[in-house]
């Protein structure tokens, strides 16, 4: 890490700091002014993943979100969350928006691949939604979340050929053992039946 600027109280006040990872990529870049930090974010390959403001080392403010080079988020984020802004595809087509971290919302893996859509709440994963494989896009998850996890009510997961392998009873986000236990049991009796 190199700083050249100077310091208040032992914090960086004014001035420029780059930061490296081990391999001397730069993975920070950033300008302090009156002590507010705003610059670039960099993954361990050297791309723009973030360009924008921070407060208390989240993104905070203003900022652009980036995947493999190509802008993923433009707006405001609150405490490092998305909050107000628009999301983009990867050919830069307008996804979704969100007002006070709300609204509908498509999420994208690394490579460009959907991973979930569903509703967000304060920036988080909120009400239903579905999960997809980040790589292959087969559906993984269907149910509901609160605060950004699988939470209450049945979800239902899937294998890679779309077959439904269980559904489980999620309490305050764990797994309810004795809803499920009650539904293998009602399961074998109806298998019984057959």
């Amino acid at each position: 890490m190199v700083f050249e600027g100077e310091l208040m109280n032992e914090k960086r006040w004014n001035g420029k700091v780059k930061e490296y990872n081990d391999d001397n990529i730069v993975i920070f870049e950033d300008i302090y002014l009156n002590g507010n930090r705003s610059g670039k974010e960099y993954n361990n390959y050297g791309k723009l993943i973030y360009e924008g403001e921070y407060l208390n080392g989240k993104r905070n403010g203003k900022g652009k979100g980036y995947n493999f080079g190509k802008l993923e988020f433009e707006g405001e984020y609150l405490n490092g969350k998305k909050y107000n802004g628009k999301g983009y595809d990867r050919k830069q087509n307008i996804i979704y928006e969100l007002k006070n971290g709300n609204g509908f919302v498509k999420e994208y893996s690394s490579i460009g691949q959907l991973i979930f859509e569903g509703q967000y709440l304060n920036g988080e994963r909120e009400g239903n939604g579905k999960e997809y494989h980040h790589i292959f896009g087969y559906l993984l998850f269907e149910g509901e979340y609160l605060k950004g996890k699988r939470w209450n009510g049945i979800g239902k997961e899937y294998d890679n050929t779309g077959n439904l392998i269980s559904e489980e009873f999620y309490l305050n986000g764990n797994i309810d053992k004795e809803e499920k236990e009650k539904s293998d049991d009602k399961n074998k009796d109806e298998r019984k039946n057959s």
